[in-house]
């Protein structure tokens, strides 16, 4: 096991393990323990009360945070003719067809989001084992399987997060750096919050929210009262 630095260990002190804060207390703590060279994202991990193994327990869907995510958003585009070139205009990556699919067959798949017309899905079905475990693959619940390219491609640069649970039932998103502002930085965790509670699925039993924890790239956990959410 990898030992821990001595920046982490200095910032654990600062954190009381077993104390449960409340949101503005939290986020003021892991923005004064975030010290490396680089802006830290800060990052949201929450334990669901949800067995996603059962559809109707299944946590899956799309946010914009009001104050983007502070960081530059690669989206790739599969189209063709008129499409390619609107996405192009709009500002997408990388943009292709049966060429792009190969290119990511390759293993090149430094992207944050994936958008495909309609027509494309032949072609990108067959990324299915590729995409599928990086959450990449364009789904049209989600908004990334659309005629309109402009729109998705405009989503993804302003900070739109795709969110979704994961087998052991936790759920986890960046939601920002930490050279964000606090009012800023809480607001984008709120809107989180809330777009999560709006996505319970009827399956969901119990507490819903049972165990929510912030941090930095860095940084250690800093455990957060959820009752903080409602004040």
């Amino acid at each position: 096991m990898a030992k821990a630095g001595k920046r982490f260990v200095e910032a654990q002190k600062a954190v009381e393990i077993d104390k449960l804060y409340a949101l503005d207390d939290a986020l003021k703590l892991v923005k004064e323990n975030s010290k490396t060279k680089f802006d830290e994202t800060i990052d949201v991990a929450i334990q669901l009360s949800v067995d996603p193994r059962h559809a109707d327990q299944n946590v899956r869907g799309m946010i914009t945070l009001p104050n983007s995510l502070g960081k530059a958003m690669k989206v790739a585009v599969f189209a063709r003719g008129a499409k390619a070139e609107e996405a192009k205009k709009a500002g997408a990556d990388k943009v292709g067809a049966e060429d792009l699919m190969e290119d990511m067959q390759a293993g090149n798949l430094d992207y944050d989001r994936i958008v495909a017309t309609p027509d494309m899905m032949a072609v990108v079905g067959r990324l299915g084992k590729v995409l599928g475990p990086k959450g990449l693959m364009p789904n049209p619940k989600l908004g990334t399987v659309t005629m309109d390219v402009t729109q998705a491609i405009d989503a993804a640069k302003a900070g739109q997060i795709e969110f979704r649970v994961e087998k052991e039932g936790i759920i986890h998103a960046g939601v920002g750096k930490a050279s964000f502002d606090l009012p800023k930085l809480k607001e984008n965790v709120l809107a989180f919050i809330d777009a999560l509670n709006k996505a319970k699925p009827s399956g969901a039993k119990g507490t819903y929210m049972q165990k929510v924890a912030i941090s930095s790239t860095m940084g250690p956990g800093v455990k957060i009262d959820v009752a903080s959410f409602a004040a």
